[in-house]
């Protein structure tokens, strides 16, 4: 059976359906998504998210389980350097069979789980919900980098120990030109 959708992440899960206790495993190489990450990490739009899933039929529906491995590129906090990180994202969630949600719904269960359609399941959703928590909430290129210089914007981990700037305090410049008039 096709999938619904050209989305990668639309999974024909026909096979399992309605029978409790079967299971397949499924590697598979998918291109990530737009905006897969943060505003200072993240997986570059179509590059590679390795997938290892176990898609296994339940009572209340399919549970994709396993995990997303990827490659997260961002910029340092400190210093802006490029910060390249390995991702490796635990990913579990049930896709409810329709009339088991609808009976939740009606019981006043709150909590929004998603529904199989059409005996696919989309797990983009789940893929950001694994992936982005995992990332760096505040990346470093090294974790002793000294940032930029204040001063003149250098890298300080390329500008050495030595790197200094003489800085006169604004309330005190006056009384060093009166100092150099007198030395003149």
């Amino acid at each position: 059976m096709e999938r619904p959708t050209s989305s990668p992440f639309v999974l024909d899960v026909h096979d399992l359906d309605r029978r409790p206790g079967t299971m397949r495993h499924l590697r598979q190489t998918v291109p990530a998504p737009v905006d897969l990450g943060t505003v200072v990490i993240g997986v570059p739009t179509g590059d590679d998210l390795d997938l290892d899933l176990r898609l296994e039929s339940v009572m209340e529906g399919i549970l994709v389980s396993g995990t997303v491995r990827a490659r997260a590129v961002g910029e340092c906090v400190r210093c802006l350097e490029e910060v390249v990180e390995d991702v490796d994202a635990g990913l579990q969630q049930l896709y409810a069979y329709p009339e088991r949600a609808q009976a939740a719904a009606e019981d006043g269960d709150e909590e929004d789980v998603p529904v199989l359609e059409a005996d696919h399941v989309d797990i983009e959703t789940a893929v950001r919900d694994a992936v982005i928590p995992t990332l760096s909430f505040r990346p470093l290129c090294t974790p002793d980098c000294p940032g930029l210089c204040p001063e003149c914007g250098a890298r300080l981990a390329e500008a050495g120990p030595d790197h200094t700037h003489e800085t006169i305090d604004p309330r005190w410049a006056d009384l060093g030109r009166v100092f150099d008039e007198k030395e003149s």
